[in-house]
């Protein structure tokens, strides 16, 4: 008899089920394999250690294929390769900013005679390992879409029946990033899929973030996914509803997310993201200070930052604050703990996250104050530290992140704060703890 390695899995391809479900559910049993005598999850990428960050094309361009009438919009390979140029021109890979993510639209109609997905030829005339070719040249990294299903939500070709076969070109095609829909799917079989996937994606060799999104289709019918799984498989994952061009939307983002806090906020953490969809700075819905609102929680939240923006022509304003250091510092926080809604008075909500620096087991904090008032002035609030859950006794350095001109304070538990909170705004402190009586 031939002894197998430890580390070697062999499973002749006549011993799967025949039925698709079930040669599935067997296939994802072998998530977790023996390695060295170690158990080996299918997510083994050692990516995504804090929330990602980068552009991607939905939420600005959509699906605009139409390059005659719509030049400066349509979905081609010269649209990518000029934000890869902004986004290194204009200081966004130096903040963080890392990954430009090609979303839906861009292949080929059909498949190849190898049965490979292609890159529309007409829009992307180079191919797509080129275009990975010129992120890399830059110090970025490329991202693509593809569909659990039987095609895209656009209606191109799907790869429920290539997952293998896909996740092997996208690695040939030196992808770095991976974001696979639900759309024409079974939503039952996701967990199984997406698990699946994971496997593929692994036994590439190639280091790819992947970003699920079995739970935005699933939640919305009253099926609660298998967050402990989806934390094995996958880097981050879509929870809800796509996010549209509206204060309006980004509020029943949030709701939802305070209302499940308490079911998902546990399962974020460094390489598996919980993900409110893309941000929607810069672009023709939010006000400035709606703007700073969904930045300040998006870090509260641990958020992947994927900008879905115009880069060559956004408001210098708008991409200042995308370019925000110490908003930034919040989101990319190392100890990677997803914040919550922690107190709403008078349609206002106080939003709070452990950070570091860590004293004796006592972290700092961020704290949002969001204010969903449409009121008109600048509303009064108070409060005191310790109404939030922040208790060291040393107190706290408390800063203003948006406004730099205000002086810190060193604050107590016990003291009462006194801030005007702007109606569609938010007011973000960094609590900062200190190992001193002040």
């Amino acid at each position: 008899m031939v002894q197998v390695p430890q580390s070697t899995f062999v499973l002749p391809v006549f011993y799967l089920p025949a039925i698709p479900i079930l040669r599935m559910l067997f296939l994802s049993l072998l998530c977790i394999i023996i390695i060295g005598g170690h158990q080996v999850q299918c997510l083994n990428n050692g990516l995504a250690l804090t929330p990602p960050m980068g552009w991607m094309h939905w939420q600005r361009y959509r699906c605009v294929v139409d390059c005659k009438a719509y030049p400066d919009d349509c979905i081609r390979e010269e649209l990518f390769r000029e934000i890869a140029d902004e986004i290194v021109n204009n200081g966004f890979k130096d903040a963080g900013y890392e990954y430009v993510i090609i979303d839906d639209c861009w292949a080929s109609k059909e498949r190849d005679n190898n049965s490979r997905l292609q890159p529309d030829p007409k829009r992307f005339p180079s191919g797509i390992k080129a275009l990975a070719d010129y992120m890399h040249g830059k110090g970025l990294k490329l991202g693509i879409y593809a569909d659990y299903g039987t095609k895209t939500c656009a209606g191109y070709p799907g790869s429920i029946e290539f997952l293998e076969l896909d996740a092997q070109t996208f690695a040939d095609w030196e992808v770095d990033y991976l974001k696979l829909d639900g759309c024409y799917s079974d939503i039952l079989t996701m967990e199984l899929g997406y698990s699946l996937m994971s496997r593929y994606l692994n036994q590439t060799g190639r280091p790819i973030v992947y970003s699920c999104s079995w739970p935005a289709y699933q939640e919305p019918i009253g099926i609660h996914p298998n967050y402990e799984k989806m934390s094995e498989v996958c880097n981050l994952w879509r929870n809800w509803d796509d996010i549209d061009d509206s204060w309006s939307n980004v509020t029943n983002i949030l709701k939802w997310f305070s209302d499940n806090q308490d079911r998902i906020a546990n399962y974020a953490g460094p390489g598996h993201w919980n993900d409110p969809d893309m941000l929607i700075i810069g672009n023709f819905g939010l006000s400035y200070e709606q703007a700073k609102a969904q930045l300040a929680i998006w870090a509260i939240l641990a958020a992947p930052l994927i900008m879905s923006v115009d880069l060559k022509n956004i408001d210098p304003k708008f991409r200042d604050l995308l370019l925000n250091k110490d908003v930034i510092a919040i989101d990319q926080d190392p100890l990677g703990i997803q914040g919550r809604l922690v107190m709403t008075r008078g349609n206002i909500d106080w939003w709070t996250r452990p950070i570091t620096p860590v004293i004796q087991n006592e972290t700092s904090y961020a704290v949002g104050i969001l204010s969903k008032r449409v009121d008109g002035y600048p509303h009064r609030v108070n409060f005191k530290l310790s109404d939030l859950g922040l208790k060291n006794p040393s107190g706290y350095k408390v800063q203003n992140i948006y406004e730099s001109s205000i002086e810190a304070e060193m604050l107590k538990p016990n003291d009462t704060l006194l801030i005007r909170v702007k109606p569609s705004s938010v007011v973000l402190l960094k609590a900062t703890i200190l190992d001193e009586q002040i």
